[in-house]
């Protein structure tokens, strides 16, 4: 199924199934990283700790893996035929 966004227009997302993004709790210290630079507004900060809200509009950029300071979030790419596709490229 292909989903649209009215905040990034001229971007689909083909839905796959399973998560991409996983936080290491234990590793996690709250520090707000990843939240800063998520264009999707993917992450939350919740007791400390982050935590994904929703990747139902993530760019799969991967920046909130390599932003983290604390190596607390592991980024799998989505399977392949799914994920982010854009008008431009």
């Amino acid at each position: 199924m292909v989903k649209t966004s009215k905040k990034f227009p001229g971007v689909k997302w083909i839905e796959g199934t399973g998560e991409f993004i996983k936080i290491d709790i234990k590793k996690c210290t709250g520090c707000g990283s990843c939240t800063k630079v998520c264009l999707a507004e993917c992450f939350q900060i919740v007791d400390k700790k982050a935590e994904l809200m929703s990747l139902d509009e993530c760019m799969e950029c991967a920046s909130c893996w390599y932003i983290c300071p604390e190596d607390a979030i592991d980024f799998f790419w989505p399977p392949g035929g799914t994920g982010y596709k854009s008008n431009w490229g």
